[in-house]
């Protein structure tokens, strides 16, 4: 062979080995097709690992989202129902003093949960609502649906008709505790329903409150009884939180959804269907510090 020929080949060679260089392989791609169900406003900034199987977060100002995953997919959402069933009954204008006593009928009889509540508790209405929002107590959201007007059913007919009007048109009540998987929606009709609900000063005081005490039983078989919220983050100075519901029900896994001043930008999180116990507290918590890092640019 002679030299040029020689030097031919070896060019050939050369060029070949630097096209498979640069060659993207399958470990690479990875990571992006890892992150490819998230859209963000950061686009230059990788968004955090999220152990809940759908997230959301949005301007509740712009109304534009920062952070979305999965958002799309219509999904129990266990006692964040609790929000609506709080709205129902203050939209009623029904009297808050109003004294309310559980009843047999207020048992949990398809998850069989647990209640601190004992049957022949007498508590007022607004209590009843602040244990049901800052405690998730089933019975004392199904005393309130209990004792509404026309009873149960047509307070469930409320609930669906007040999601209607806020534009939830993927959501479904069926009961007013959460207990049942067929209350659904998606991460974008919470957003409408916990931007509703931060309006009402009542749920802000109820779902950021820390704990409450009640007197459970009746007659001479009354014990004070202390309450906690069921969201720590109520309790961390790092969080300026104005709602807060937790929820959980085995085929909606842990649920969280937040209004939250982030930057001096109130902020709507919804995190949905998240595994282990402290998984959506860190979820949030990831969420938070991404949005610190960076200042949002619009969702394309």
């Amino acid at each position: 062979m002679s030299v040029q020929g020689m030097m031919r080949t070896w060019l050939w060679l050369a060029g070949l080995s630097m096209g498979i260089a640069c060659t993207p392989s399958s470990s690479a791609d990875a990571p992006a097709s890892m992150a490819s169900h998230y859209r963000s406003a950061y686009p230059r900034l990788r968004p955090p690992f999220l152990r809940s199987g759908t997230a959301l977060a949005v301007d509740q100002r712009t109304h534009r989202p920062l952070l979305a995953k999965n958002t799309d997919r219509v999904v129990p959402i266990a006692s964040i129902t609790k929000l609506m069933t709080a709205m129902v009954i203050l939209d009623a204008r029904l009297p808050l003093n109003r004294r309310i006593t559980i009843t047999s009928a207020d048992i949990d009889r398809l998850k069989d949960s647990s209640s601190r509540l004992a049957v022949g508790t007498t508590l007022s209405r607004g209590e009843l609502l602040k244990l049901a929002l800052m405690a998730s107590e089933n019975r004392a959201a199904a005393a309130l649906a209990r004792t509404y007007p026309g009873g149960s059913h047509a307070f469930v007919t409320a609930m669906n008709r007040k999601a209607a009007r806020l534009g939830m048109k993927r959501t479904r009540f069926v009961d007013a505790t959460g207990l049942n998987p067929a209350n659904v929606s998606t991460a974008h009709d919470l957003v409408r329903m916990v931007a509703a609900a931060s309006r009402y000063r009542l749920i802000h005081r109820a779902t950021t409150s820390r704990s409450a005490r009640v007197l459970s039983g009746h007659r001479h078989h009354r014990r004070l009884i202390t309450y906690h919220n069921t969201d720590p983050l109520v309790h961390s100075r790092h969080w300026h939180i104005g709602l807060s519901k937790t929820g959980y029900i085995s085929e909606a896994g842990r649920c969280l959804v937040m209004q939250a001043t982030i930057s001096g930008r109130k902020t709507i999180i919804v995190l949905l269907d998240s595994w282990g116990r402290l998984s959506r507290i860190g979820d949030a918590n990831r969420i938070r510090h991404w949005l610190l890092r960076r200042r949002p640019l619009p969702v394309s």
